[in-house]
Formats: structure tokens, sequence, C-alpha cells
């Protein structure tokens, strides 16, 4: 059964950390003391938060054991700690100057409950500050999803529970935080990653937001050939470049606010 995989997540460390990177570039936090990444995964985005904030006691947390441990050997943070990010917004009482998720917060649903209860974990003149793929704009989620629905492939996901990232539009977030908030800010970007192929995209999405279909189906050859026909996809819907890469736009969606 798939799971979650750090060497295949940093397979595009470069790519996956520069969102977190235009997100702590835009906190307006002159001093933070303590800061928490949810969904911290193998560190990456950790080790920003601990560059930014050298004084800070940062906690890491992830959900996944083999996250939390590539993230221990990288030395992303002195405290590291295995939970999930629903259970310690509703259970843990200690309140952060920064409350911090990079790209994690998709596999969490009930946003209009949760972003209330995450920026309740923010101390007075904090900041919740978060980055998750747009809602539905990437064709290569398109494709998985209409893959996944179809005749050939909807006995695997029945009475069409296809899996999907828990997203928004900006003013849904806007509406769920501004009554918390002293003020709230939203934008989104769209980061153009060149590709050496359509394969690069399939292993981009194998380290994230294949997993739940991958997950789904309960026969290792059925999953390759889910991955094959989804590779076929990809290859049309991104036709390459005439030096032979593929322009791979991804968009996503930041917040910060802060009480």
């Amino acid at each position: 059964m798939p799971s979650w995989d750090a060497h295949q997540y940093l397979r595009f460390a470069e790519e996956r950390t520069q969102a977190c990177r235009d997100l702590v570039a835009r906190i307006a936090l002159a001093r933070v003391r303590s800061a928490i990444d949810l969904g911290c995964g193998p560190g990456n985005s950790t080790r920003i938060l601990a560059r930014r904030w050298p004084d800070a006691q940062v906690t890491g947390l992830d959900s996944s054991s083999a996250m939390i441990t590539a993230a221990r050997r990288a030395r992303a943070a002195r405290r590291l700690v295995e939970g999930d990010i629903a259970q310690w917004a509703e259970g843990d009482s200690e309140r952060y100057d920064l409350v911090f998720s990079n790209a994690a917060l998709q596999w969490v649903p009930r946003h209009g409950a949760l972003c209330p209860r995450l920026l309740a974990h923010v101390a007075r003149g904090g900041a919740l500050a978060a980055q998750l793929p747009a809602r539905g704009r990437s064709r290569a989620h398109r494709i998985e999803r209409e893959l996944a629905a179809s005749p050939r492939w909807r006995r695997w996901f029945p009475n069409g529970r296809v899996p999907t990232w828990h997203a928004h539009n900006p003013e849904f977030y806007y509406d769920a935080l501004s009554p918390h908030a002293r003020r709230v800010d939203l934008w989104e970007t769209e980061h153009i990653h060149v590709m050496t192929g359509a394969e690069s995209i399939v292993e981009w999405y194998r380290g994230t937001g294949l997993r739940p279909y991958l997950e789904a189906i309960g026969e290792e050859p059925e999953r390759r050939r889910f991955l094959a026909e989804y590779l076929a996809g990809v290859r049309a819907a991104y036709p390459p470049r005439p030096d032979g890469r593929v322009l791979f736009p991804f968009r996503r969606l930041f917040m910060v606010a802060y009480r």
C-alpha cells in the first residue's frame, strides 16, 4: 500500500520549497519566539522558519512517521512531533507566535471550522500563515479526477468517492478568518515549473496528490495501469517545448491572518 515517502517528496525539493519561501517572506512579524510547522514533512519548510527567526523555538508536527524520521535526520527542529493536524487543533492548548502550514491543510477536511481553530492557537500579536494548492486549477489534478470517475476505474471509487484535496476559494478563507483576525492577507501565485517531461509531472504527483488514488486501488498491477493511463493524459495536456522540456503551471493560495 502506498505511503508517504520522504525521498519521493524531496525529488522536487526546490520547487516545493519555493512556495514556502514566498509565504515566509510575506509574514509581517519582526519577532517570533515560538512557531509550529503543521505538516512539516521532511523538514524543508521547518528549516526555513528557523533561518528566518533563528531565536524562535520551532516545533514540527506531521502525521507520517516516515516524514518525522526524515526531519529528524535533517535536524530540522529540536522538537518534532508525530500527530494529526485536526486533532492538534482541537486538543492542544499551547499558543504560538506563528502557526504555519506549507502545503498540508489540503489533506484536512472542514476548513470552515479548522481555520478559526488554528487561529485560536496564535498568541496575540502573532499570525497564522498557510499555503495550499489552489482549488481545481491544475490540469494534472483534473486528469486524475476524471480518470478515476471513468468506467474503467470507477469500481475502485464507489458512489463517486473520488479522493480530492480540501481547498476553497479566497473568499471562503476570508469569511472563515476575518471575524477572528485583525487583518487577513490573501493572494494566489502560479509557479511555472520547468520539468524534463510528462514523466516528471507524474513523479511530482506520486509524492502528493496521486497517493489517495493509488491507496484506493487495491492491486499493484492495477496501480501501474492507472499510472500509465494518467501519464498518457498528462502527455496530451502538457506538450513539450522546442527544447523538449515541459512547462508545469501550479497555482497556490496563500493566507496570513494576524491576531
